[in-house]
């Protein structure tokens, strides 16, 4: 699959540093380390892909995350076996962690040239556990915010029993890149009077109306956050 423009990098934006893991090895002309692109691409997002290596074997799993600043979080259950091992301060997980978005189909002439346009982030490092109270209940609380903002200021926190029940890890953004594919077909000269239709199919992230829960008390109102949904 081939493809065209790639982002531009702004000079003035802080970038991260390019590494062997985070250079790509094809169309590494729609890699970008600019920060405010990376943050940007993180924060629209909801699930993200984390790989690691369990027993020899290569695992991926989709799990929620959430930002704060330079650092990822992503949680889930004190008996997880990969959790335990990012428990241990030395070494914790090496893990690869991937964030995508699909911005559009690309149909080409030719079967060959079919594409996407898309923006995404991948992540290398060291997961480690959080341990420090503080540090846990901020990170549960972007969890939360990154599905729909203001949500953790508007339910009941985690009480003592769920949060021994729940691991939190911690990923730096250190090692990081984004890759990017815009603009349209890339068609060979010699395809373009084919009588096949070609073009872009725009995709976009949407909401329906929310639906209220049946068991809410009489008054219970629609948050005004859920209102711009």
């Amino acid at each position: 699959m081939q493809g065209t423009q790639q982002p531009s990098q702004s000079a003035a934006s802080a970038a991260y540093t390019p590494t062997d893991r985070t250079v790509p090895t094809r169309s590494a002309n729609r890699a970008s380390y600019d920060k405010d692109l990376v943050h940007a691409i993180l924060d629209e997002g909801y699930v993200c892909h984390l790989g690691f290596v369990r027993d020899g074997a290569p695992v991926v799993l989709p799990t929620l995350y959430g930002r704060l600043g330079e650092r990822l979080y992503v949680h889930g259950s004190t008996g997880s076996r990969p959790l335990r091992a990012a428990g241990q301060a030395d070494p914790g997980l090496p893990v690869c962690l991937t964030v995508t978005h699909v911005d559009a189909l690309v149909l080409a002439r030719s079967a060959f040239h079919h594409s996407i346009n898309y923006r995404s982030v991948v992540v290398h490092g060291t997961a480690r556990q959080v341990t420090d109270p503080q540090e846990r209940s901020a990170a549960l609380d972007a969890l939360v915010d990154n599905v729909v903002p203001g949500r953790s200021r508007d339910c009941r926190p985690a009480d003592a029993k769920e949060l021994a029940a729940t691991a939190v890890l911690r990923l730096d953004l250190d090692e990081v890149s984004a890759k990017v594919r815009t603009g349209g077909v890339n068609d060979e000269p010699e395809d373009l009077a084919l009588p096949h239709w070609a073009g872009l199919v725009p995709l976009r992230k949407g909401y329906d109306t929310p639906v209220a829960d049946a068991a809410l008390p009489p008054g219970a109102e629609l948050p005004g956050y859920l209102g711009v949904l």
